[in-house]
């Protein structure tokens, strides 16, 4: 039966589905496809992220369980590798590090000692030789050989370090030596000899050449200076004379320091001249005996020997006897011993004596025939 009201075609329906199913904000494929089908492409839209948020939640959990499980000793390790990280190069540091810097930081951790504890160290050192009592000593006057060492830094413009290095030798030999039971500080003790071991350090290697060998040499070196500028101030004129009687020593040990002091070392393999090959050392005079001087006298020496034998051969038993203990002898006997044993004068043995000195001379210049160019070095033996 017909009614007022007309039925909606399927059409229709399927256009009103749609409207209701759609969100708000349309896309591009879902106003294209109005059609049944369309339906299926917006509802799976919609469910793409959720899955893809799954799957990745579910990559995230595969890969931590093939993570390995550390245990708490492997976590600490880290720990403390993770705080020991290495320092910045020193290429990227504002300032250069300084190694004298970092000693005194280093010995300023030690505390110092009262009297009472170097006593008492003092006497566990040299009766029990106990070397953690020494070690406590010299690490708590390491302070002391840096105050000296700057003293003697004047003098030595170089490295400070050098100084320091000798002076803690001299330190740790004032604690061998140290007697506790002399009321003596020992703080005072130990820098006699920090001194002494420094100032050796820099004799020693002032120059290439040693300039203080002996004692007196080494008080003139640095008493000297000091000695002249206190005579200048007084008015005097420092001549060695003046300077030996207030030093206590030799004139020419004066002027020998004083010419170390003033020049510097040369040596004498340098060419004279930039462009010259003439060496220093060929300049210079000598007393002794040269190589080829010393060559030639062996030499002849021991030709004339040979030919000294030779003579041996053509002179009598009583000639050979008074050859070797008058001519060739270091302690000659007398004439009179002589002639005594062969019963003859004291004239005759002279004349035989004499006689025999001419053969051989006419001998030797037969053989040799340079001998006269020596032979006035013959005559006077």
């Amino acid at each position: 039966m017909p009614s007022g009201k007309a039925k909606p075609s399927p059409a229709s329906r399927a256009a009103v589905k749609v409207e209701a199913v759609t969100p708000p904000k349309k896309s591009k494929s879902a106003i294209a496809a109005p059609s049944a089908g369309g339906t299926q492409a917006i509802t799976s839209k919609t469910v793409k992220p959720d899955t893809e948020a799954k799957a990745r939640k579910e990559a995230k959990t595969v890969k931590k369980s093939k993570a390995p499980l550390k245990t708490p000793v492997v976590e600490k390790a880290e720990k403390k590798v993770s705080k020991k990280k290495k320092p910045e190069s020193d290429d990227k540091a504002l300032v250069k590090f300084d190694p004298l810097q970092r000693y005194l930081s280093e010995i300023s951790r030690y505390k110092l000692l009262t009297r009472e504890q170097e006593r008492d160290l003092g006497a566990r050192v040299k009766e029990q030789d106990d070397k953690e009592a020494a070690y406590v000593l010299v690490t708590a006057n390491l302070r002391l050989v840096v105050k000296i060492a700057l003293e003697f830094q004047r003098v030595w413009m170089q490295n400070l370090l050098d100084l320091i290095q000798e002076g803690n030798i001299g330190l740790m030999q004032a604690v061998k030596k140290f007697d506790p039971y002399k009321n003596v500080k020992f703080s005072y003790y130990a820098s006699f000899w920090i001194k002494a071991y420094i100032l050796k350090f820099i004799m020693d290697n002032w120059r290439l050449v040693k300039i203080g060998t002996t004692q007196g040499q080494r008080k003139l070196f640095f008493k000297l200076k000091k000695e002249k500028q206190h005579l200048i101030e007084q008015g005097f004129d420092p001549k060695p004379k003046l300077l030996s009687e207030r030093l206590g020593v030799s004139e020419r040990e004066i002027v020998d320091m004083d010419q170390r002091l003033d020049s510097w070392d040369v040596s004498l393999d340098a060419p004279l001249k930039n462009d010259s090959e003439t060496e220093r050392i060929e300049f210079l005079s000598t007393e002794s005996e040269s190589v080829e001087d010393q060559v030639s006298k062996k030499e002849i020496e021991l030709l004339l020997h040979n030919k000294i034998t030779e003579f041996r051969k053509k002179m009598s038993p009583r000639e050979i006897e008074i050859f070797e203990l008058r001519i060739f002898s270091d302690n000659p006997v007398t004439l009179q011993e002589i002639g005594d044993r062969y019963g003859i004068s004291r004239e005759r043995v002279r004349q035989i004596e004499k006689n025999i000195i001419r053969k051989m001379r006419t001998f030797l210049r037969s053989e040799i025939p340079d001998f006269a160019s020596y032979s006035e070095d013959t005559d006077a033996e």
